[in-house]
């Protein structure tokens, strides 16, 4: 199953690439809370939504 912008994310699982603790992540995206290692946003199972598609940026023109 992957997601599509306006789904639920799938939970996934990975060893830590730096130490080895078993870490979860959603859709493939990973960041260890004991060593502090990520993996590269391109890394993830699917495509990220474009910046115009997040409801929390805010409009620095203050329209909308």
């Amino acid at each position: 199953m992957s997601s599509e912008a306006g789904t639920t994310p799938d939970i996934t699982r990975t060893d830590c690439a730096q130490c080895g603790t078993e870490i979860f992540g959603l859709d493939g995206r990973y960041a260890c809370a004991l060593c502090g290692w990520v993996n590269h946003h391109s890394d993830g199972h699917n495509e990220l939504p474009a910046i115009d598609a997040d409801p929390d940026i805010p409009n620095p023109l203050g329209m909308g």
